[in-house]
């Protein structure tokens, strides 16, 4: 049987890395949809040797853009999380690194136009519904992906992508806090539930025996920590009303420490959740941020409480720092109220053609 091919740009997003696809070139069912990214990833093999994944979570992830059939947006991003080996499609959570590419690669495609200097791009995350203002350089009406702007943990340097990420409080679950409370304990461990961008677990370092500043090598080499860690989120998980999360990368988990640099704000590292995170999600450090800003989280001993808005918070993370401005107002309920987040980021083209899948699992566009 003939494979099928299917035009795709192959993208760096931030720190993440995976193809960008036009929906119209895939299959509308979601369960075709979710096999035919696994072929094409080629989850199931740790190496993804029979597929252009990279053997990573940060490196299966799937961008499908579409013009947005939303009234305020430009262009919908519908976002899957492919894992490395167990051949699963994740479609709950949206990712913020890829939503770096996502402004240049619907120039790229064609879903939008450019203009000159700068492009301005209203994004919808489908997933999560949330409202994103991408601003992407494009000096001469076409993308520039050549700059100064140098991110930890990426190679070289590149033009600056902004993103102003609108409506993200109560992304999946509905609400800010999803279980009522700023800590739960949860199978004898302090955590707070947060839901800003991305629901998240966050918990205090020390609470595990560990200090925070470990590698990510140290972290995956822990067995015993991840057992623990993934036995919280999954209670929690069911906490927030999600359900049973065994199977979805949602919620994920962080652990805080203080700083090790007086000019930063916080000290994490973050879970894919079965992995630790190279550097920091895009969506998690929006979260984390927003964890500090609400009095009577995990982070109150480790972080003075904000004053003005917006503030500029400095994250750590295992191969550097990212910058997360936040827009905050008072609230009776919760005293701050976390309202928006702004990142700079960078995106880079890599590579463009067409990927091909085997026929038996996807012939043709039905």
């Amino acid at each position: 049987m003939t494979q099928t091919a299917i035009p795709y740009l192959l993208m760096r997003g931030g720190s993440s890395r995976g193809p960008f696809f036009n929906r119209d070139d895939l299959p509308e069912d979601t369960d075709t949809l979710a096999r035919v990214l696994v072929a094409a990833l080629g989850s199931g093999h740790p190496l993804n040797i029979d597929g252009i994944g990279g053997g990573n979570a940060v490196t299966t992830k799937v961008a499908m853009l579409s013009k947005s059939e939303d009234d305020w947006a430009d262009i919908d991003y519908f976002f899957a999380q492919v894992s490395v080996e167990d051949c699963l499609v994740d479609f709950k959570p949206t990712c913020g690194n890829m939503m770096i590419g996502v402004a240049a690669a619907a120039i790229e495609m064609g879903l939008i136009s450019a203009t000159q200097g700068e492009t301005h791009v209203r994004i919808r995350a489908v997933n999560t519904g949330a409202k994103v203002i991408s601003i992407v350089q494009t000096p001469v009406g076409a993308v520039n992906y050549e700059g100064e702007t140098k991110l930890d943990g990426v190679p070289g340097s590149a033009a600056p992508v902004a993103l102003d990420f609108h409506e993200v409080a109560g992304s999946m679950t509905g609400r800010l806090l999803p279980t009522g409370n700023t800590i739960d304990a949860v199978l004898g461990i302090e955590v707070s539930c947060i839901d800003f961008a991305m629901p998240m677990v966050i918990a205090r370092a020390n609470d595990f025996g560990l200090s925070g500043y470990e590698t990510r090598e140290q972290l995956d080499g822990n067995k015993a920590f991840f057992k623990k860690m993934e036995q919280i989120r999954l209670a929690a998980g069911k906490l927030m009303g999600m359900g049973d999360c065994t199977e979805s990368v949602v919620p994920k988990f962080g652990l805080v420490a203080a700083p090790q640099h007086p000019e930063s704000t916080i000290c994490t590292r973050y879970f894919m959740p079965w992995a630790t995170h190279p550097t920091l999600a895009v969506t998690g450090s929006q979260c984390i941020s927003a964890c500090t800003l609400i009095p009577g989280t995990v982070t109150d001993s480790i972080v003075a409480p904000a004053s003005s808005s917006p503030v500029s918070l400095q994250l750590e993370h295992p191969l550097g720092k990212m910058e997360v401005v936040m827009q905050h107002e008072k609230h009776d309920l919760h005293g701050i109220l976390p309202v928006s987040a702004g990142v700079v980021r960078t995106t880079r083209k890599i590579a463009e053609g067409r990927v091909f899948i085997p026929g038996e699992i996807w012939a043709q566009k039905s």
